[in-house]
């Protein structure tokens, strides 16, 4: 039988060893070629987060430093299907009239700008910053009681209100707010 097997390899055993080295060297070829196509299959695209598929709200436990009292503003994806946020929100206060008060938050930049995924029923954070109005001369503030916070997600342009007595700043540019970017 081994001869036979010459027959069909040729006499001599080094076009059988040639051969077994060609499907050594051939085999890993195959697997890498393999990996780099699964590699380069683009993955499906995340859409951006709608106001519509959004709920903002605001936890009202506080921590304060040096002036001023931080909160989480969170956003909740109730889309159904995961979708992105990137970047600031965008905050002002209001009046019980609902007339913005002061300017619009600040934004800050202690929290790097990245791009968060919110799966379906998961929530972002953005840090939210209420300086104590008693820090500015009342002239430049002209201090009230504000009833609510005006919010719009990161990119979007539909605003909501979140209820939330606080002291603000009634002169129209006095920045008495900051906001973070969004993080998970």
């Amino acid at each position: 039988m081994f001869k036979s097997l010459r027959g069909m390899f040729g006499s001599s055993r080094s076009a059988i060893a040639g051969a077994f080295v060609a499907a050594v060297i051939a085999g890993p070829v195959l697997v890498v070629a393999t990996s780099s196509a699964s590699a380069a299959t683009p993955q499906p695209r995340v859409a951006a987060c709608t106001s519509s598929g959004l709920v903002a709200w605001l936890d009202t436990q506080p921590n304060g430093a040096a002036g001023t009292i931080y909160y989480s503003l969170k956003f909740t994806n109730l889309s159904g299907h995961a979708c992105t946020l990137r970047g600031y929100p965008k905050v002002a206060g209001l009046s019980i009239g609902g007339t913005q008060l002061g300017g619009p938050a600040a934004k800050s930049t202690v929290t790097p700008v990245k791009t968060v995924t919110l799966a379906a029923g998961k929530t972002a954070i953005a840090t939210l910053g209420i300086v104590e109005v008693g820090n500015f001369p009342v002239a430049s503030c002209h201090p009230t009681i504000g009833a609510g916070l005006q919010v719009r997600s990161p990119n979007q342009t539909i605003a909501r209100t979140i209820p939330f007595p606080f002291a603000a700043c009634a002169k129209p540019g006095a920045v008495y707010l900051n906001v973070q970017a969004v993080r998970p």
